[in-house]
């Protein structure tokens, strides 16, 4: 009998998966120290990012 896989719970917060198969992250840099960072830069921290194919079956495997 084989032991059901677990979601990880670390990624189950950070990442989400969406209906086209994407996986949504969020990026990093953008919690603390934002006061030395540019508006520009900032403005680009805030814009969603999404997981690289290399990544994908990695990712798979930690929120299936």
């Amino acid at each position: 009998m084989k032991v059901k896989a677990k979601t990880h719970s670390g990624a189950k917060k950070r990442f989400k998966k969406l209906k086209s198969g994407l996986i949504k992250r969020s990026r990093a840099y953008h919690r603390h120290l934002l006061t030395k960072k540019t508006s520009k830069q900032k403005r680009h921290l805030g814009t969603i990012g999404y997981i690289a194919k290399c990544d994908m079956n990695r990712m798979a495997e930690l929120l299936a």
